[in-house]
């Protein structure tokens, strides 16, 4: 006989006989446990460990489709990936599974609808999805994943920014299908997830400032965003990465030319404002993030210069970001960004 939620202690595990998985139990969910690492030790570290990827962005004046790689849970310079995207590009989005890593969009400079893909644990080839976005042409997008399904929301389509958002099966090619609607239009928002539900967080509201909403919606219904809170403060660009059990948003700008230094989170299964969580090394905008559930990983960036910095936070805990290594090439101008063991798988 199940214990009524109530009664079932933070912590507690158990064995779902209908999914075959363990899982905890945390605020007032069960949560899937992570029983296995993939061995994509590099750099620093080659032992086990989650994979992070970095595509795409710009090192002035040059548009790259350069993809990288790293250990999250060792520190080090990040290592070429062997191919490139099969269309240089910035300002895109990107959603993964435990093993593929889909990239949707973004500049060349013109926006873009192409999708590709890799296979994260390999290296050396990069593939045309088969489809394009929904959008014709988008650009700071934002996107977010479970284990099945990605979900990209359309950035900006001339003559202004969109609220749309298109979701795909990640396991197959397939095409891409309309999920819904943000509830207000804007472009580069951050964006994170867990298992069950997906945030974005600030956007461009006009050609210089951002705003400080944070809507979610549920990965495996469709339908429109729902409003969930207010980040510290309004901004647009924010590098972005979860667990679990937190979304947490690093840096962003507003105002052109102001850049923030700022980290602040929420707990993904309740709704409410974020918190302070601690600072970035040094301001910044448009950077990149990736997460192994405990460590999440910022990378790139403009500060206003194009960046090369790797920095990482403990996700669990509060703090400042901690200097990580280098990309090997500086990507400001909105990489993409995913990993094999984010918040959502």
């Amino acid at each position: 006989m199940s214990l009524p939620p109530s009664e079932i202690p933070q912590g507690a595990i158990r064995f779902n006989t209908d999914s075959q998985k363990l899982e905890f139990y945390a605020q007032g969910e069960w949560w899937n446990m992570v029983t296995d690492t993939p061995n994509l030790g590099v750099g620093a570290d080659t032992g086990a460990g989650a994979r992070g990827i970095f595509a795409g962005g710009q090192q002035a004046p040059t548009i790259h489709g350069d993809i990288e790689y790293i250990n999250i849970a060792s520190t080090g310079n990040s290592v070429d990936f062997g191919a490139d995207l099969t269309t240089a590009r910035r300002r895109g989005s990107a959603f993964s599974s435990n093993t593929r890593g889909v990239f949707n969009g973004g500049n060349t400079p013109v926006a873009s609808s192409v999708q590709d893909y890799i296979t994260i644990s390999s290296t050396g080839t990069c593939t045309a999805w088969g489809d394009t976005l929904n959008n014709t042409g988008s650009c700071d997008n934002a996107a977010f994943s479970n284990s099945t399904r990605g979900i990209t929301k359309a950035g900006y389509t001339s003559p202004g920014a969109t609220g749309t958002m298109d979701y795909v099966t990640i396991a197959s090619a397939g095409n891409t299908v309309n999920f819904g609607n943000l509830i207000d239009n804007g472009d580069a928002p951050g964006a994170a997830s867990n298992s069950v539900r997906g945030l974005f967080g600030g956007c461009f509201t006009s050609p210089t400032t951002g705003n400080n909403v944070i809507t979610f919606v549920t990965i495996a219904t469709t339908g429109n965003a729902v409003d969930f809170g207010d980040l510290t403060q309004a901004r647009h660009s924010p590098a972005c990465v979860s667990s679990k059990i937190r979304a947490v948003w690093a840096a962003g700008g507003n105002n052109v030319p102001t850049w923030y230094n700022i980290i602040d989170y929420v707990n993904i299964s309740t709704l409410g404002n974020a918190v302070n969580f601690g600072d970035i090394i040094g301001n910044m905008s448009t950077g990149s993030g990736v997460s192994n559930c405990i460590r999440g990983v910022f990378a790139g960036g403009y500060t206003p210069a194009n960046s090369n910095v790797i920095q990482y936070i403990n996700i669990p805990t509060e703090g400042d970001a901690v200097d990580f290594g280098d990309l090997t090439v500086r990507s400001g101008g909105k990489g993409m960004s995913c990993s094999n063991a984010h918040g959502g798988l």
